[in-house]
């Protein structure tokens, strides 16, 4: 899954394949390429399969549909304005397009494929048909404290702070509930959020090796932000009745880390140093393998309160 276009963005000097002028002819002939389409759980399994920015996820809805859901990672350049962005693309990179049904977006793949992009993919039945996770908010959100010019070690101490925003959501949780069942499974949570803040600190430590003590990026974040760049405060007040249940809460839990996951590719999609933007790849398929390990968790709750 990749990240949001930024149009100053020096990541993808690539040109346009193709012509740049054209007549009629010859974009009718580029809008009626033969199009490959892949169905919701091809396209599930491709994306556990290639790591971060090794493909481009392409929405090609409107603005106002990408906000209210899209797949985490997704591109987003509505079908009207592509053909003037495909300078945005990378047409060597496998490419996944959706739209809201799939008839935008195979329009949109015969484009791609017509300005010589070697392997696009149209996803059938669209979003609607998506099995998956989905996350919500404009492309530019909680995208507030990036300026694009951070350093590695600038990221990782950000990244820090959100993954101690995350543990400290659970704890809090823990407080609140008697429950064992619950209990066991924020206890388990909160130490995936202590191992990651682990490795965040190992990397950390590889960059600035005479580095003691905790990480500080912005000490005003602290008791703010949590993973995917939500409101501590707001997030907790708004879901506390996932907190009830086992269930529940890992469902709550797969949530947060999808929108981190969306947050952690747009955060490498706006950076402008290539270490930090490969960081921030690297991140974001940690979050993808939890993710995974959550969904498994979930499916045995399930299955455990089926029986």
């Amino acid at each position: 899954m990749n990240t949001f276009p930024s149009f100053s963005d020096p990541c993808f000097p690539r040109p346009v394949r193709g012509p740049q002028k054209e007549n009629g002819m010859g974009l009718l002939k580029r809008l009626f390429q033969p199009v490959q389409s892949i169905t919701p759980d091809e396209a599930g399994e491709f994306m556990q399969q290639h790591r971060e920015g090794t493909y481009t996820l392409l929405d090609v809805r409107q603005p106002g549909e990408y906000e209210q859901a899209h797949l985490p990672g997704a591109v987003l350049i509505p079908l009207p304005g592509l053909d003037s962005a495909l300078s945005q693309l990378d047409p060597d990179k496998p490419t996944i397009v959706y739209c809201a049904i799939g008839g935008r977006s195979r329009i949109a793949a015969g484009m791609l494929t017509g300005r010589g992009f070697g392997e696009v993919y149209n996803l059938k039945g669209g979003i609607k048909a998506w099995k998956g996770l989905t996350v919500s908010g404009p492309r530019d959100l909680e995208l507030n404290f990036i300026t694009g010019d951070e350093t590695p070690a600038e990221i990782i101490a950000i990244a820090h702070e959100m993954e101690e925003g995350q543990k400290r959501f659970y704890m809090t949780a823990l407080e609140r509930t008697s429950d064992p069942d619950v209990r066991k499974v924020l206890n388990h949570l909160a130490t995936i959020e202590e191992k990651h803040k682990m490795m965040l600190l190992d990397e950390y430590s590889r960059l600035h090796p005479h580095h003691r003590g905790p990480l500080r990026m912005n000490p005003e974040l602290i008791p703010k932000i949590m993973e995917g760049g939500l409101a501590f405060d707001d997030f907790m007040k708004s879901n506390q009745t996932f907190l009830n249940s086992v269930s529940g809460l890992l469902n709550l839990a797969m949530m947060l880390e999808a929108q981190s996951l969306d947050l952690y590719l747009r955060f490498a999609d706006t950076c402008r140093n290539k270490e930090t933007k490969r960081l921030l790849l690297n991140i974001a398929s940690e979050e993808k393998t939890h993710l995974e390990k959550l969904g498994e968790l979930f499916d045995a709750a399930l299955s455990a309160d089926t029986n």
